[in-house]
């Protein structure tokens, strides 16, 4: 299988749509089972119009993706792109633990956690 990793401006486009705290809901929700948007406004206190809105966003970032069912639009989270941005923050981890490794060595004192 062949991991795509996702380019800078789709990256930003990511993490720019989980900077809303509905937003972020949303793709949970969405996560654990495909609604509606008409299903998805009506857990939020807001227009339907505001939370197409959202998802719009979340389309764009291909955190979501909608599709017609008779006359819905069901929308449902892409995990191919939850697990892409995984791995990207698992990257940056790796780089910060590296950090810390070089920083206990230089210091001599072993970290909690780091098995010396």
């Amino acid at each position: 299988m062949v991991v795509r990793q996702p380019e800078r401006d789709e990256v930003d486009g990511i993490f720019a749509a989980l900077a809303d705290p509905t937003r972020r809901d949303i793709v949970a929700r969405v996560l654990k089972q495909e609604a509606s948007v008409s299903v998805l406004a009506d857990s939020y206190a807001m227009s339907f119009a505001a939370v197409q809105r959202h998802v719009a966003v979340l389309e764009r970032a291909g955190l979501v993706h909608k599709e017609r069912r008779g006359r819905e639009r069901l929308v449902r989270g892409d995990v191919d792109t939850i697990r892409a941005v995984a791995r990207l923050l698992g990257q940056y981890e790796e780089i910060w633990r590296g950090r810390l490794d070089r920083l206990d060595a230089l210091l001599g004192e072993p970290t909690e956690g780091s098995g010396r």
